[in-house]
């Protein structure tokens, strides 16, 4: 039996590594192709080859479920073909125990995706954006087409690039009164923080009073905001690639200042139950092994797993827009397709005889 497990081992682990290799460089290629045709000011062929490379932990996490998937079609169907699944079950190894033996490197490598997902992926595409940013802008931060916005109270925030050693650059403020009349903007050049606070550089500013404005600049100055590096890490990406950590204490955060903050619950509950899912459709993939796809040719299997691939994906998307647009609780609509999947994939190994 410890023969037989080694076996399946390497019958699923290889092919999952190998596709998701495949995958990933594919993904890497055309970013790089689309990413020429956006070179201006310091961003150009060598750095834009920088950014694509910086994100490959990024790639590698999100195609990783559709690896393993196909994988497994790959690896338990070279062994149909060959008839050693018919060898294997009539030596009296049952359907289950053959399932079980595929599941161990599918948990492995879910397991070893846990710390790329939460500490690599989301710090290197921090890097990658912000180096994308300063380089796009020529070193000019109020060049810089990137950035996002941000409220915190009564004022609206926009920052043209984070990096993850706490500093800021390209910072916009706009203070708004209790009539939601604007009372001050202010353009900070740079940004860095200091622990407790943001110590600001070269500003320059506009007060908005009722018969005239006033505009002063001044070399220095200090922010005091809630808003510290490690919020404003996850500010700069989008939800479904931050970690769920992350995630959990943004939504918290975004509770206290008042703001919507669904998509980022509906991140948090995808990422956590993506292992059910993955694990659902590796059951449903072993069932048409044993079932409908015994004896098709391997490109069958393939054009299989990606269509099912494909279904959950565009499903999980379906009902997350659907929560956002309806307000539907996160967890029903991220819960939905992964618990739907396992139950198919459940169901369907049963009947296979």
């Amino acid at each position: 039996m410890t023969l037989l497990k080694r076996y399946f081992w390497r019958s699923v682990l290889l092919p999952s590594l190998a596709i998701v290799a495949i995958i990933v460089g594919l993904d890497c290629l055309f970013s790089f192709i689309y990413e020429l045709e956006f070179l201006r000011g310091g961003y150009q062929v060598m750095q834009a080859l920088q950014f694509v490379l910086t994100t490959v932990p990024r790639r590698f996490h999100e195609y990783l479920p559709m690896a393993i998937l196909l994988g497994t079609l790959i690896g338990l169907g070279l062994m149909a073909n060959s008839g050693e699944l018919s060898v294997i079950r009539a030596a009296g190894v049952s359907t289950l125990q053959v399932s079980w033996m595929v599941l161990r490197p599918v948990i492995f490598l879910m397991l070893l995706s846990v710390p790329v997902g939460e500490y690599l992926a989301p710090y290197t595409e921090q890097v990658a954006q912000s180096n994308r940013s300063l380089q796009e802008g020529g070193g000019e931060a109020l060049r810089s087409e990137y950035g996002f916005w941000h409220r915190e109270g009564d004022e609206f925030i926009h920052i043209n690039t984070v990096q993850p050693n706490g500093v800021l650059y390209g910072l916009t403020r706009y203070r708004f009164n209790d009539d939601h009349q604007l009372e001050e903007s202010q353009f900070v050049e740079r940004a860095i923080y200091q622990g407790d606070h943001w110590t600001l550089q070269n500003i320059q500013g506009t007060r908005f009073g009722d018969d005239r404005t006033e505009t002063y600049t001044e070399g220095g100055g200090r922010w005091d905001t809630s808003l510290t590096p490690q919020l404003l890490s996850i500010v700069v990406l989008e939800p479904r690639r931050l970690a769920m950590a992350k995630l959990w204490n943004y939504t918290r955060y975004m509770k206290e200042q008042g703001l919507q903050s669904a998509d980022y619950m509906l991140a948090f509950w995808q990422k956590l139950l993506m292992p059910v899912a993955t694990i659902g459709m590796v059951l449903i993939a072993i069932s048409f092994i044993f079932g409908p796809l015994r004896e098709v040719t391997m490109g069958l299997r393939m054009a299989a797993g990606i269509v099912a691939g494909l279904a959950f994906n565009y499903g999980q998307q379906f009902f997350g827009h659907l929560s956002l647009v309806f307000r539907t609780e996160p967890l029903l609509a991220a819960g939905l397709p992964p618990l739907l999947c396992l139950v198919l994939g459940i169901w369907l190994l049963l009947r296979v005889r």
